[in-house]
């Protein structure tokens, strides 16, 4: 089992920053792929950012350029750095892990899942 807990969400004005965590524990999380997604009230679920256990990235075309997804195996965590925010962003923000070692955008290949943290950018 791994459990994800994330944090770093809350209000910013449209242009600025954050910059969420998600905190890991359980089984070896150096072996997992991990991704963000984010969920807007009445939209189905979005790929944010994904990093494998190799450190390879891929971003949705929408926050390409200006969100920056990391990870920190020796603190079991990982972040996402979210610039140029814009109002289109509000949403709950969710970390997951997958064990699968390929990069992928698939929500149905991810094995554990936090319970988000909101991100709402006001205009």
């Amino acid at each position: 089992q791994v459990q994800l807990v994330e944090s770093g969400g809350g209000l910013v004005q449209a242009g600025g920053s954050l910059r969420l965590s998600c905190a890991a524990s359980g089984r070896t999380f150096s072996r997992y792929g991990m991704g963000w997604f984010r969920q807007a009230p009445g939209k189905e679920r979005e790929f944010v950012a994904t990093i494998n256990y190799i450190g390879r990235t891929y971003y949705a075309d929408s926050v390409k350029g200006r969100f920056a997804i990391s990870r920190d195996n020796a603190k079991n965590t990982l972040y996402l750095q979210m610039n140029s925010l814009k109002p289109e962003d509000t949403s709950v923000y969710v970390c997951a892990a997958t064990s699968l070692f390929i990069v992928t955008t698939n929500s149905r290949d991810y094995d554990y899942w936090g319970q988000g943290t909101q991100v709402t950018v006001s205009s």
